[in-house]
């Protein structure tokens, strides 16, 4: 006969405030969804940890599954494939997080993750190295090529604190720059306006000619796609930093 599970962490934790949710956690989904007899209790670890993972889940009860699928019998080889395998479904950053939570129960320490790290699995796109035009930034960029045919596309991360300096994109005609905000929270200013809050979603259009600056908020990661607009004879020109009493005062 095979082992039956038992929990008790509804009624240990909510019993009192929540009675109804504890039967349902204790009795309902352990009592008799896990303990139901089609398909074996090593089958349903990998099925819950594959769907927490799905849902972006990785806090304390992916940790109780990832133990629980040890527990019955999911090896260390096992759990790398299974991770590996869902990641191609469920995202990339996703694996990452699992793979961390992973590690650390089957006795392999994970390094802690850098500020860095943690910051590239909230973002779609790659944050890339560290950015060639750096002389023309105040602290630290990164830069990742996402499309260099057709229309040019460049993923630029800005670290907190970091931001270029005023720059204008020179054409006789056509020309410019889109800005789409994909992470974190920062700013753009054209000359002589108010800064303007950019957040995932924000999109800019800067017009050719227009003096500007762009950075990540201050004690913020920050993350835009740059979309160069064709024009005849582009150019960038890199002016002068922009002045730290300016940049402090934004929130």
């Amino acid at each position: 006969m095979s082992e039956r599970i038992v929990q008790t962490a509804g009624r240990d934790q909510l019993g009192s405030f929540a009675p109804m949710f504890a039967h349902l956690n204790d009795d309902v989904l352990f009592g008799e969804v896990w303990n139901e007899a089609s398909i074996d209790v090593k089958t349903r670890c990998i099925i819950t940890v594959v769907s927490l993972m799905a849902s972006g889940i990785t806090d304390s009860s992916l940790v109780y599954h990832l133990q629980n699928a040890k527990a019955h019998g999911v090896t260390r080889e096992e759990i790398a494939a299974i991770v590996t395998h869902a990641t191609m479904y469920v995202g990339w950053p996703k694996g990452w997080a699992v793979f961390r939570l992973a590690k650390e129960v089957w006795d392999e320490a994970a390094p802690a993750a850098t500020e860095k790290e943690r910051y590239q699995n909230t973002l779609f796109f790659p944050i890339g190295e560290p950015n060639p035009y750096g002389q023309y930034f105040v602290g630290q960029s990164y830069l990742a090529p996402l499309s260099t045919t057709q229309v040019p596309i460049f993923n630029v991360t800005f670290e907190p604190g970091c931001r270029n300096n005023w720059h204008i994109h020179h054409a006789k005609s056509g020309g410019g720059q889109m800005l789409v905000c994909v992470g974190g929270r920062g700013y753009y200013q054209e000359q002589g306006k108010d800064p303007v809050e950019m957040t995932p979603g924000t999109v800019i259009n800067i017009p050719p000619e227009v003096k500007h600056w762009h950075g990540a908020a201050p004690g913020e990661w920050f993350s835009h796609l740059a979309i160069e607009v064709p024009g005849e004879d582009g150019s960038t020109e890199w002016c002068e930093p922009v002045a730290d009493a300016d940049y402090q005062a934004l929130k």
